[in-house]
């Protein structure tokens, strides 16, 4: 379905659900200080002169899960002398979480895949958290913390259906084309290695041929044109990358399945589904344990503008937005944990290697609502159960999951669901979605998201009090076609280091997971 024809489809649904209730519905902007990153951005800090100088061994710039994956790595060699300094009111980056009328709910990335042996490092962690431990000679995973069942569902041709691939009512063509995916994506990954993460594998010839067209240009020759199959392809892209399959790489459409658990077709019973771990606040609950330990050592709602390097070691000016004032940290060495765009910008004279980085890497920018209901949604009586992801087939936005899915209690409760919407690039968004997140007033995304999701809950209005918006200008990096082959070795290397700067960020494997930034920030803090 087309987008003006969906919004014509659905522009009766608020008035069917009661006119008054939008307006009624309380709510705003969070989660994010747009001003203050702008003033980072804009220079307005750049030449403020510190009116303090504090000396420490390492400063780590960045509070996202790289950087906290480095305090980590720091606190397990033994270093205590250590800052972390991050720019927003509390750190996690993406993996951040709130409260909505007392209500824990996620700001962002609100899931963990259970991590394969590839990922060690996040297995250690999850170990140190008791989240896994071996039993009888095998590895379990706490159940109270794995995504209950039901676990997925898809409003398609007017009703719920378990899982999110379009089964329901398609033809054996479509079929055919379910197959036919799977068995290419099969294929691949017995000709090539697929892992997560991307700096313990070596690019192969075929992994940089992927790599070098989009997505959507090499479905085309494969035969692979069924548009419930691009579909949902592309809700895959834009679930993990922010960018539709015409405007994501081959590499990436395909590492999406072959790095994981595959592409199972319906009735393919083979092999296990990867389980996910989640919590009510999303990754928030893994990044507010990295913190903890901290104590003073994290420093929020400081702003990094300058990392340069001198004759003894390093110096980091940042601007303390609670006293107003710009503070010098003198250290011998710095971890960079920040997105390679603001890297560039506060680091003197940067290497070639962030330079290259900072000139290939593009953003989608993101947008994450938590709307409040003063109680559970009524279902239509069939179909499949309500369920902790729940997906309508052909919208712009990527669905809603339920804060209260992960509850032991069964009884009836008003709830927070999270609904995510990327503003990279589509095949049917050619907007600037980074001006459109800026510019648009609450009121016309909450108009959006009463109407998509009004479609399958009429009673979806009435029910909510308030809704709660976070916008991210900059929310991940995109793997467009050719980013794996312009960051080079940089990209498949643990470390990345120069002089005494040691970067670290998911960016620098050219998309944005938990596994990713954590593990190179594991690294970046191993070798200070």
């Amino acid at each position: 379905m087309k987008r003006r024809d969906f919004i014509a489809a659905t522009a009766g649904a608020l008035t069917l659900a009661g006119c008054a209730a939008p307006l009624s519905i309380e709510g705003g902007f969070t989660g994010i200080d747009v001003a203050r990153g702008h003033a980072l951005r804009d220079g307005a800090l750049k030449n403020a002169a510190p009116t303090t100088v504090r000396r420490t061994r390492v400063v780590i710039a960045g509070g996202g899960v790289a950087g906290l994956a480095a305090a980590r790595a720091l606190r397990l060699s033994g270093i205590d002398d250590f800052v972390l300094l991050e720019l927003e009111d509390s750190a996690g980056g993406n993996s951040r979480g709130g409260m909505v009328e007392g209500i824990a709910c996620p700001l962002g990335a609100h899931y963990l895949p259970v991590p394969g042996d590839d990922a060690s490092e996040v297995q250690d962690l999850l170990e140190e958290l008791g989240l896994r431990k071996r039993v009888s000679g095998r590895w379990e995973y706490d159940e109270r913390n794995l995504c209950h069942s039901p676990q997925e569902r898809l409003f398609f041709q007017g009703e719920w259906q378990e899982g999110l691939l379009p089964v329901h009512g398609v033809t054996e063509s479509t079929l055919a084309q379910y197959r036919l995916f799977a068995s290419r994506v099969e294929a691949l990954q017995r000709k090539t290695r697929f892992a997560i993460p991307m700096a313990k594998i070596a690019a192969t010839p075929e992994m940089l041929a992927l790599d070098a067209v989009s997505f959507a240009a090499w479905l085309d020759p494969e035969g692979l044109v069924d548009a419930h199959l691009r579909w949902y392809l592309d809700y895959c892209c834009r679930d993990d990358y922010g960018a539709g399959l015409a405007h994501v790489s081959a590499w990436a459409g395909i590492h999406y399945f072959a790095s994981r658990h595959g592409f199972h077709a319906p009735g393919d019973d083979s092999g296990e589904r990867d389980a996910v771990l989640t919590w009510p606040e999303g990754n928030a609950w893994l990044a507010r344990r990295l913190v903890a330990p901290l104590g003073d050592r994290i420093k929020v709602a400081h702003a990094v503008t300058r990392i340069a390097e001198s004759r003894s070691g390093v110096e980091v000016d940042a601007f303390d937005a609670a006293t107003k004032t710009m503070v010098r940290w003198e250290a011998e060495r710095c971890i960079v944990a920040l997105p390679v765009f603001i890297a560039a910008r506060v680091v003197e004279n940067p290497p070639a290697v962030l330079r290259n980085a900072a000139a290939n890497v593009r953003y989608a920018p993101w947008l994450v609502a938590n709307m409040h209901l003063r109680a559970p949604l009524a279902d239509n009586g069939h179909g499949a159960a309500p369920s902790w992801d729940n997906l309508v087939y052909g919208t712009p936005g990527l669905g809603y999951v339920d804060a209260r899915h992960q509850t032991l209690d069964p009884t009836p409760a008003p709830t927070v669901l999270s609904w995510y919407r990327p503003l990279g690039p589509s095949a049917s968004d050619t907007d600037d979605g980074r001006k459109l997140l800026l510019e648009r007033p609450w009121s016309g995304w909450r108009d959006d998201l009463l109407t998509e999701l009004s479609v399958p809950h009429p009673d979806l209005p009435a029910l909510t009090t308030r809704i709660d918006i976070t916008r991210y200008g900059h929310a991940m990096a995109m793997p467009t076609p050719g980013l794996l082959t312009q960051l080079g070795a940089a990209q498949r290397r643990e470390r990345i280091v120069s002089g005494r700067l040691a970067f670290a960020h998911a960016d620098w494997s050219g998309y944005s997971i938990f596994e990713e930034a954590f593990t190179r920030g594991h690294f970046a803090g191993l070798d200070s």
